[in-house]
Protein backbone atom coordinates (compact mmCIF):
# COMPACT_ATOMS: atom_id res chain seq x y z
CA UNK A 1 0.00 0.00 0.00
CA UNK A 2 1.10 3.54 -0.91
CA UNK A 3 2.27 5.63 2.37
CA UNK A 4 0.35 8.51 1.00
CA UNK A 5 -2.54 6.89 0.53
CA UNK A 6 -5.43 8.91 1.41
CA UNK A 7 -6.35 8.44 5.26
CA UNK A 8 -10.10 8.20 5.63
CA UNK A 9 -12.62 9.91 7.85
CA UNK A 10 -14.94 8.03 9.56
CA UNK A 11 -18.53 8.93 10.99
CA UNK A 12 -20.19 6.41 13.45
CA UNK A 13 -23.94 6.86 14.05
CA UNK A 14 -24.27 5.00 17.14
CA UNK A 15 -22.55 4.93 20.66
CA UNK A 16 -23.29 1.54 21.99
CA UNK A 17 -21.00 -1.59 22.58
CA UNK A 18 -20.01 -1.87 18.92
CA UNK A 19 -19.40 2.04 18.18
CA UNK A 20 -17.28 1.76 21.21
CA UNK A 21 -15.42 -1.14 19.80
CA UNK A 22 -15.30 0.59 16.11
CA UNK A 23 -13.37 3.68 18.11
CA UNK A 24 -10.72 1.76 20.10
CA UNK A 25 -10.05 0.05 16.76
CA UNK A 26 -9.01 2.91 14.82
CA UNK A 27 -6.93 4.29 17.87
CA UNK A 28 -5.09 0.88 18.05
CA UNK A 29 -4.62 1.58 14.16
CA UNK A 30 -2.78 4.85 15.68
CA UNK A 31 -5.85 6.97 14.33
CA UNK A 32 -9.26 8.69 15.58
CA UNK A 33 -13.07 8.92 14.67
CA UNK A 34 -14.02 11.98 12.73
CA UNK A 35 -17.39 12.07 13.65
CA UNK A 36 -19.86 10.85 15.45
CA UNK A 37 -24.13 10.88 16.38
CA UNK A 38 -26.57 9.62 18.58
CA UNK A 39 -29.91 9.57 19.12
CA UNK A 40 -29.08 11.38 22.68
CA UNK A 41 -27.15 13.91 21.86
CA UNK A 42 -25.62 14.13 25.59
CA UNK A 43 -23.94 10.17 24.80
CA UNK A 44 -22.54 11.77 21.74
CA UNK A 45 -20.63 14.53 23.88
CA UNK A 46 -19.73 11.57 26.57
CA UNK A 47 -18.37 9.30 23.49
CA UNK A 48 -17.04 12.79 21.63
CA UNK A 49 -14.70 12.82 24.91
CA UNK A 50 -13.80 9.17 25.87
CA UNK A 51 -12.22 8.68 22.32
CA UNK A 52 -11.24 12.19 21.30
CA UNK A 53 -13.79 12.51 18.18
CA UNK A 54 -13.02 15.51 16.27
CA UNK A 55 -16.67 16.46 15.43
CA UNK A 56 -19.77 15.70 17.48
CA UNK A 57 -23.13 15.95 15.69
CA UNK A 58 -26.00 17.45 16.73
CA UNK A 59 -27.75 14.54 14.62
CA UNK A 60 -27.52 11.99 12.40
CA UNK A 61 -28.63 14.03 9.18
CA UNK A 62 -25.76 16.67 10.32
CA UNK A 63 -22.65 13.38 10.41
CA UNK A 64 -24.59 12.19 6.90
CA UNK A 65 -24.31 15.53 5.30
CA UNK A 66 -20.73 16.84 6.60
CA UNK A 67 -18.84 16.97 3.50
CA UNK A 68 -15.48 15.42 5.25
CA UNK A 69 -16.96 12.59 6.40
CA UNK A 70 -16.05 9.52 3.92
CA UNK A 71 -17.27 6.46 5.60
CA UNK A 72 -20.08 6.19 7.63
CA UNK A 73 -20.89 3.46 10.42
CA UNK A 74 -24.01 2.80 11.14
CA UNK A 75 -24.11 0.44 14.74
CA UNK A 76 -27.93 1.88 15.36
CA UNK A 77 -30.49 -0.58 16.06
CA UNK A 78 -31.72 -3.04 12.85
CA UNK A 79 -35.20 -0.77 12.50
CA UNK A 80 -33.26 2.39 11.65
CA UNK A 81 -31.03 1.07 9.14
CA UNK A 82 -32.58 1.50 6.05
CA UNK A 83 -33.47 5.13 6.11
CA UNK A 84 -30.14 5.91 7.69
CA UNK A 85 -28.76 4.18 4.41
CA UNK A 86 -30.53 5.79 1.96
CA UNK A 87 -29.80 9.41 3.03
CA UNK A 88 -26.31 8.46 3.79
CA UNK A 89 -25.89 6.87 0.03
CA UNK A 90 -27.94 9.49 -1.07
CA UNK A 91 -25.52 11.75 -0.02
CA UNK A 92 -22.49 9.58 -2.00
CA UNK A 93 -21.19 8.22 1.16
CA UNK A 94 -19.28 4.92 1.52
CA UNK A 95 -21.27 2.49 3.80
CA UNK A 96 -20.44 -0.07 6.54
CA UNK A 97 -23.77 -1.36 8.14
CA UNK A 98 -23.34 -3.53 11.19
CA UNK A 99 -25.37 -6.63 10.93
CA UNK A 100 -28.08 -6.89 10.39
CA UNK A 101 -27.42 -5.01 7.57
CA UNK A 102 -31.57 -3.84 6.80
CA UNK A 103 -34.10 -5.59 8.21
CA UNK A 104 -35.48 -7.62 4.57
CA UNK A 105 -34.62 -8.43 1.09
CA UNK A 106 -36.50 -5.93 -0.53
CA UNK A 107 -34.62 -3.03 2.01
CA UNK A 108 -31.35 -4.02 1.14
CA UNK A 109 -31.94 -4.59 -2.53
CA UNK A 110 -33.27 -1.02 -2.97
CA UNK A 111 -29.85 -0.26 -1.40
CA UNK A 112 -27.54 -2.52 -3.37
CA UNK A 113 -29.23 -0.37 -6.24
CA UNK A 114 -28.42 3.08 -5.23
CA UNK A 115 -25.09 2.23 -4.32
CA UNK A 116 -24.41 1.30 -7.28
CA UNK A 117 -25.75 4.41 -8.85
CA UNK A 118 -24.03 6.71 -6.69
CA UNK A 119 -20.65 4.51 -7.21
CA UNK A 120 -20.23 4.10 -3.56
CA UNK A 121 -18.63 1.37 -1.54
CA UNK A 122 -21.71 -0.73 1.17
CA UNK A 123 -21.32 -3.48 3.31
CA UNK A 124 -22.35 -5.15 5.66
CA UNK A 125 -20.15 -5.18 9.16
CA UNK A 126 -20.03 -9.10 9.34
CA UNK A 127 -16.73 -10.26 11.01
CA UNK A 128 -16.86 -13.81 9.61
CA UNK A 129 -16.26 -12.10 6.38
CA UNK A 130 -13.20 -10.20 7.55
CA UNK A 131 -11.46 -12.57 10.40
CA UNK A 132 -8.00 -13.59 9.26
CA UNK A 133 -9.37 -17.62 10.26
CA UNK A 134 -12.21 -17.77 7.63
CA UNK A 135 -10.16 -16.59 4.54
CA UNK A 136 -7.40 -19.48 5.65
CA UNK A 137 -10.31 -21.91 5.81
CA UNK A 138 -12.13 -21.11 2.62
CA UNK A 139 -8.07 -21.59 0.99
CA UNK A 140 -8.11 -25.32 2.72
CA UNK A 141 -11.37 -25.75 1.33
CA UNK A 142 -10.51 -24.54 -1.98
CA UNK A 143 -7.20 -26.60 -2.75
CA UNK A 144 -9.28 -29.84 -1.72
CA UNK A 145 -7.37 -31.49 0.61
CA UNK A 146 -10.26 -32.15 2.56
CA UNK A 147 -12.98 -32.87 -0.20
CA UNK A 148 -16.23 -31.09 -0.76
CA UNK A 149 -18.20 -29.71 2.13
CA UNK A 150 -21.20 -32.33 3.05
CA UNK A 151 -22.47 -30.96 5.66
CA UNK A 152 -22.15 -27.78 8.27
CA UNK A 153 -23.65 -27.84 11.88
CA UNK A 154 -24.23 -24.48 13.82
CA UNK A 155 -25.31 -23.56 17.45
CA UNK A 156 -25.48 -19.86 18.87
CA UNK A 157 -27.70 -19.08 22.15
CA UNK A 158 -27.75 -16.95 24.26
CA UNK A 159 -29.89 -16.68 27.42
CA UNK A 160 -31.73 -13.38 27.85
CA UNK A 161 -33.86 -12.61 30.79
CA UNK A 162 -37.84 -11.76 29.38
CA UNK A 163 -37.28 -8.25 29.53
CA UNK A 164 -39.56 -7.71 26.58
CA UNK A 165 -38.94 -4.24 26.49
CA UNK A 166 -34.90 -4.98 25.51
CA UNK A 167 -34.01 -5.21 21.94
CA UNK A 168 -33.65 -8.87 22.10
CA UNK A 169 -37.21 -9.58 22.35
CA UNK A 170 -38.97 -6.18 21.19
CA UNK A 171 -40.51 -5.96 17.75
CA UNK A 172 -40.66 -2.80 17.73
CA UNK A 173 -36.93 -2.82 17.85
CA UNK A 174 -36.80 -5.83 15.20
CA UNK A 175 -36.16 -8.33 18.17
CA UNK A 176 -35.14 -11.90 17.75
CA UNK A 177 -32.62 -14.77 17.11
CA UNK A 178 -33.14 -14.87 14.00
CA UNK A 179 -31.56 -11.33 12.83
CA UNK A 180 -29.18 -10.96 16.17
CA UNK A 181 -27.62 -14.12 15.98
CA UNK A 182 -29.11 -16.27 13.32
CA UNK A 183 -27.37 -14.10 10.72
CA UNK A 184 -23.21 -14.80 12.21
CA UNK A 185 -24.91 -18.97 11.40
CA UNK A 186 -26.16 -17.75 8.32
CA UNK A 187 -23.39 -16.07 7.23
CA UNK A 188 -21.19 -19.10 8.45
CA UNK A 189 -22.96 -21.53 6.49
CA UNK A 190 -23.51 -19.65 2.97
CA UNK A 191 -19.77 -18.84 3.56
CA UNK A 192 -18.12 -22.65 3.32
CA UNK A 193 -21.11 -23.80 0.91
CA UNK A 194 -20.63 -23.47 -3.04
CA UNK A 195 -23.58 -22.14 -3.91
CA UNK A 196 -26.92 -20.18 -2.06
CA UNK A 197 -29.46 -22.51 -0.42
CA UNK A 198 -32.18 -23.60 -2.10
CA UNK A 199 -34.20 -25.82 0.05
CA UNK A 200 -34.61 -24.44 3.45
CA UNK A 201 -37.34 -26.04 6.28
CA UNK A 202 -37.71 -24.54 9.96
CA UNK A 203 -38.75 -24.41 13.14
CA UNK A 204 -39.66 -21.61 15.23
CA UNK A 205 -40.72 -20.77 18.55
CA UNK A 206 -42.04 -17.28 19.57
CA UNK A 207 -41.34 -15.05 22.26
CA UNK A 208 -44.60 -13.40 24.35
CA UNK A 209 -43.92 -10.59 22.15
CA UNK A 210 -44.09 -12.55 18.72
CA UNK A 211 -40.53 -12.40 17.82
CA UNK A 212 -38.16 -15.85 17.10
CA UNK A 213 -37.27 -16.49 20.43
CA UNK A 214 -36.00 -20.51 19.33
CA UNK A 215 -35.82 -22.06 15.80
CA UNK A 216 -34.23 -24.71 14.49
CA UNK A 217 -33.55 -24.18 10.21
CA UNK A 218 -32.51 -27.16 7.38
CA UNK A 219 -31.00 -25.89 4.76
CA UNK A 220 -29.88 -27.81 1.62
CA UNK A 221 -28.36 -26.26 -2.09
CA UNK A 222 -28.34 -27.68 -5.54
CA UNK A 223 -24.76 -29.23 -4.86
CA UNK A 224 -26.42 -31.59 -2.48
CA UNK A 225 -24.51 -29.21 0.44
CA UNK A 226 -26.54 -29.20 3.52
CA UNK A 227 -26.66 -27.23 7.13
CA UNK A 228 -28.44 -27.96 10.32
CA UNK A 229 -28.52 -24.38 12.16
CA UNK A 230 -29.78 -24.03 16.11
CA UNK A 231 -30.68 -20.64 17.37
CA UNK A 232 -32.45 -19.63 21.17
CA UNK A 233 -32.59 -16.29 22.66
CA UNK A 234 -33.68 -18.15 25.85
CA UNK A 235 -31.14 -20.38 26.45
CA UNK A 236 -27.40 -21.16 26.67
CA UNK A 237 -25.45 -22.95 24.05
CA UNK A 238 -21.71 -22.44 22.71
CA UNK A 239 -21.24 -20.63 19.58
CA UNK A 240 -19.72 -23.94 17.84
CA UNK A 241 -19.74 -24.66 13.90
CA UNK A 242 -18.55 -28.04 12.49
CA UNK A 243 -18.00 -28.08 8.71
CA UNK A 244 -17.64 -31.45 7.70
CA UNK A 245 -15.97 -32.53 5.11
CA UNK A 246 -15.39 -36.06 2.59
CA UNK A 247 -12.01 -36.34 3.92
CA UNK A 248 -12.33 -34.48 7.65
CA UNK A 249 -14.35 -31.77 9.65
CA UNK A 250 -13.75 -28.58 10.56
CA UNK A 251 -14.39 -27.34 14.58
CA UNK A 252 -14.79 -23.51 15.51
CA UNK A 253 -16.06 -22.68 18.82
CA UNK A 254 -17.33 -18.46 19.48
CA UNK A 255 -17.43 -18.65 15.63
CA UNK A 256 -18.23 -15.31 15.08
CA UNK A 257 -15.23 -13.28 15.96
CA UNK A 258 -12.70 -16.69 16.11
CA UNK A 259 -8.88 -17.12 15.30
CA UNK A 260 -9.01 -20.62 16.27
CA UNK A 261 -9.85 -23.60 14.91
CA UNK A 262 -8.83 -27.42 15.15
CA UNK A 263 -8.86 -29.81 11.76
CA UNK A 264 -9.92 -33.51 12.34
CA UNK A 265 -8.86 -36.06 9.55
CA UNK A 266 -11.28 -38.54 9.25
CA UNK A 267 -9.44 -41.81 8.90
CA UNK A 268 -6.68 -41.26 11.42
CA UNK A 269 -8.21 -38.84 14.19
CA UNK A 270 -5.27 -36.64 13.86
CA UNK A 271 -6.23 -32.80 15.00
CA UNK A 272 -4.44 -29.79 13.35
CA UNK A 273 -4.81 -26.73 14.70
CA UNK A 274 -5.23 -23.43 12.27
CA UNK A 275 -4.68 -20.04 13.91
CA UNK A 276 -4.91 -16.83 12.49
CA UNK A 277 -5.28 -13.34 13.75
CA UNK A 278 -6.93 -12.27 17.05
CA UNK A 279 -10.37 -12.45 17.77
CA UNK A 280 -9.24 -8.85 19.98
CA UNK A 281 -8.60 -7.51 16.27
CA UNK A 282 -11.69 -8.54 14.63
CA UNK A 283 -13.19 -4.69 14.08
CA UNK A 284 -9.62 -3.48 12.89
CA UNK A 285 -10.00 -6.54 10.44
CA UNK A 286 -13.13 -4.91 9.09
CA UNK A 287 -12.05 -1.68 8.92
CA UNK A 288 -8.83 -2.42 7.20
CA UNK A 289 -11.12 -4.51 4.41
CA UNK A 290 -13.29 -1.99 3.93
CA UNK A 291 -10.78 0.77 3.36
CA UNK A 292 -8.98 -1.47 1.11
CA UNK A 293 -12.83 -1.86 -0.73
CA UNK A 294 -13.03 2.11 -1.19
CA UNK A 295 -9.31 3.22 -1.99
CA UNK A 296 -7.61 0.09 -3.63
CA UNK A 297 -11.42 -1.61 -5.26
CA UNK A 298 -11.07 -4.51 -3.76
CA UNK A 299 -14.64 -4.87 -3.43
CA UNK A 300 -15.03 -9.10 -3.78
CA UNK A 301 -13.68 -9.02 -0.01
CA UNK A 302 -16.95 -7.34 1.26
CA UNK A 303 -19.00 -10.05 0.66
CA UNK A 304 -22.03 -8.08 -0.22
CA UNK A 305 -23.25 -10.99 -2.69
CA UNK A 306 -22.91 -13.06 0.64
CA UNK A 307 -25.10 -10.72 2.54
CA UNK A 308 -27.47 -10.71 0.17
CA UNK A 309 -28.09 -14.17 -0.31
CA UNK A 310 -28.09 -14.42 4.02
CA UNK A 311 -30.96 -11.63 3.72
CA UNK A 312 -32.91 -13.66 1.09
CA UNK A 313 -32.85 -16.61 3.85
CA UNK A 314 -33.56 -14.85 6.47
CA UNK A 315 -36.48 -12.82 4.55
CA UNK A 316 -37.83 -16.18 3.53
CA UNK A 317 -38.17 -17.72 6.89
CA UNK A 318 -39.41 -14.54 8.98
CA UNK A 319 -42.64 -14.49 5.80
CA UNK A 320 -43.25 -18.34 6.47
CA UNK A 321 -43.41 -17.74 10.02
CA UNK A 322 -45.59 -14.10 9.36
CA UNK A 323 -42.88 -12.24 11.76
CA UNK A 324 -43.25 -9.26 10.47
CA UNK A 325 -42.17 -5.98 11.97
CA UNK A 326 -44.61 -2.89 12.98
CA UNK A 327 -44.18 -0.78 9.83
CA UNK A 328 -41.81 -3.18 8.00
CA UNK A 329 -42.64 -3.79 4.12
CA UNK A 330 -41.34 -6.37 2.36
Amino acid sequence: MSETKKELKWAVLGTGVIANQMAQALQSMGRTLYGVGNRTYEKAVAFGEKYHVEKVFDTYDDAINDPEVDVIYITTPHNTHYPLMKKALEQGKHLFVEKSITLNSRELSEMVALAKEKNVVMAEAMTIWHMPLYKKLWEIISSGKLGKVQMITVNFGSFKEYDMKNRFFNMNLAGGALLDIGVYALSIVRSFMNSKPDQILSQMKPSPTGSDEQATILLRNSDGQMATVALTMHSKQPKRSMISCEKGYIEIMEFPRADKAVIVDAETGEREEILAGETANALRYEIEDMEAAVLEGQISTMKLEESCDVMDIMTGLRKEWEMKYPGEEW
